[in-house]
């Protein structure tokens, strides 16, 4: 009798259960983040994945996924195997504002993907590019009112706040003003220096330094209040009584990935945006910290998914 085959089939179940066995984690790991490198999205990304790895004792590798304004790099994170070894850094635009904004999109951001922690949450600033006249929101709306049509504003990408800051703009103003999408946080920072678009809401990670050289002219950040980076600046709710646009990205990974893995996973991202390393960066830049449970980010992204989709409807936006 060959003894053979049932040697082996025994073989292969030990293995498979001394794999199981192995403490998590047992290899690296990817972050998907769904825009380019240099963006507000991958700066958080790569703090917190350097400050994680620490704690995982095991390396936390960015992979940049860009398209669709996110959605493409989200599709690829839910899609993956739920083995607690593909996370996600996702936005606003993937997770909340893909559900009404793009139908067609792979995936649901409820069904197919389980929360682990949100990150932070990033007030942008509404800048202008100095040949524009503007030196406040009235004065800029008085302007977009006088000459509608004519000026227009980059963003990172339909669906993105920086649209979505735009559209409320828009619609709480009154105003027509163009929208020229691009693939991206850096090709849109490009855009408005360059002075290829008029104006952008640009993320306060990264257009600070601008400001500062002159190269562009802020004129409100675009949370409900002012910001603590910049406190000089008011917030467009002053000229605008309940707007608000404020970003935030979170950690997520694919749905049905062990809730044990989440666990821990939700420690380690909480730790490393609660090191003062890491909170210090994040804050210096406009970025605030917002570490919390699972259930906690999953309620907050159902609440995003119901406010975004009335702005999404109520100023007629289609994914571009």
């Amino acid at each position: 009798m060959d003894l053979r085959p049932a040697l082996l089939s025994v073989a292969a179940m030990l293995l498979a259960a001394a794999a199981q066995a192995q403490p998590y984690p047992a290899k690296p790991l990817r972050m998907v983040v769904p825009f380019p490198p240099g963006g507000p999205t991958d700066i958080v990304a790569r703090l917190v994945s350097q400050k994680m790895s620490e704690g995982l004792k095991q390396p936390v590798v960015v992979e940049n996924r860009a398209g669709a304004g996110g959605v493409l790099g989200t599709e690829a994170a839910a899609k993956a195997a739920p083995d607690g070894y593909t996370l996600l850094m996702g936005t606003i635009g993937g997770l909340a504002v893909s559900m009404s904004l793009q139908p067609s999109r792979g995936y649901d951001t409820l069904r197919d993907l389980a929360p682990i922690t949100q990150a932070v949450t990033v007030t942008s600033v509404l800048v202008v590019h100095p040949s524009v006249p503007a030196r406040s929101v009235k004065e800029l709306l008085a302007i977009a009112r006088a000459r509608p049509g004519k000026l227009n504003y980059g963003s990172s990408g339909s669906g993105t706040v920086t649209h979505l800051a735009g559209e409320l703009l828009k619609l709480m103003g009154g105003v027509g003003i163009v929208h020229v999408p691009y693939k991206g946080g850096a090709p849109a920072l490009n855009a408005i220096v360059s002075g290829e678009v008029d104006l952008t809401y640009e993320n306060s990670l990264i257009i600070v330094p601008h400001i500062k050289s002159g190269k562009v002219r802020a004129l409100a950040v675009t949370g409900g209040e002012r910001s603590k980076l910049l406190p000089e600046l008011p917030a467009i709710a002053e000229t605008l009584p309940g707007y608000a646009a404020s970003g935030w990205y979170g950690l997520l990974a694919p749905a049905s990935t062990p809730a044990a893995v989440i666990e821990r996973l939700n420690a380690e991202a909480v730790k490393a945006l609660r090191a003062s390393d890491v909170a210090g960066k994040l804050s210096s830049q406009g970025a605030e910290p917002a570490p919390g449970s699972p259930a906690e980010f999953s309620a907050f992204i159902r609440r995003e998914i119901e406010k975004w989709a009335k702005v999404v409807k109520a100023a007629g936006m289609k994914a571009e």
